[in-house]
């Protein structure tokens, strides 16, 4: 019997400064402590489950940070990788959502999976970067656990079956702050 690889994402730590705010690719900083509380949780988890000392992170604060930390305390090896990232708002990117134009959101809305918000990175785009990655990682590890500290787009992205892009109001909800998700890896992208 064979045993499937399987992707074990935590969501990073709350941003600082990121209420009310359209945040993808902005870099925001997290709270050191909160980053080294899940940091700690992720190392037990791993400990208690016999999980590989292996984080891969994106390479933005809120997530990387959680990784140095990992690799600082607990001796993992981290890994960064640009495929992690948060969908990229482009002009939207940092800015307080009530700046954004309603009119653009509902074009945005109307093709949800396909334009780009704030000319930036389509929901089609960012699938197709999480089963790129997916696709390597289950490739690479036949069984076991790959650990994942990313975002909340990603995450989302990432349970999709693949080739099934919803509409706006079907867009899964975003796990919270700190919490993970166990996702089956499977060698053609989930």
């Amino acid at each position: 019997m064979s045993v499937d690889a399987e992707l074990l994402v935590w969501r990073h730590p709350r941003p600082i400064d990121a209420a009310g705010r359209c945040i993808g690719r902005t870099d925001l900083r997290v709270d050191p402590r909160r980053a080294r509380r899940l940091a700690d949780r992720i190392a037990a988890t791993a400990r208690r489950e016999h999980l590989p000392r292996e984080i891969w992170t994106s390479p933005l604060a809120r997530c990387a940070d959680v990784g140095r930390l990992l690799a600082r305390r607990h001796r993992f090896v981290h890994r960064v990788d640009p495929r992690l990232a948060e969908l990229d708002f482009g002009a939207w990117d940092g800015l307080p959502w009530s700046a954004i134009s309603p009119a653009e959101v509902a074009r945005w809305e109307a093709d949800f999976a396909h334009a780009a918000p704030g000319g930036g990175e389509s929901l089609a785009a960012l699938a197709a970067r999480v089963r790129d990655f997916l696709r390597d990682r289950a490739t690479l590890r036949r069984a076991g656990t790959v650990l994942v500290v990313g975002h909340a787009g990603w995450i989302q992205a990432a349970s999709l079956e693949p080739g099934n892009l919803p509409r706006a109001k079907q867009w899964p909800a975003a796990i919270p702050y700190g919490r993970s998700v166990r996702l089956r890896l499977a060698p053609e992208g989930r």
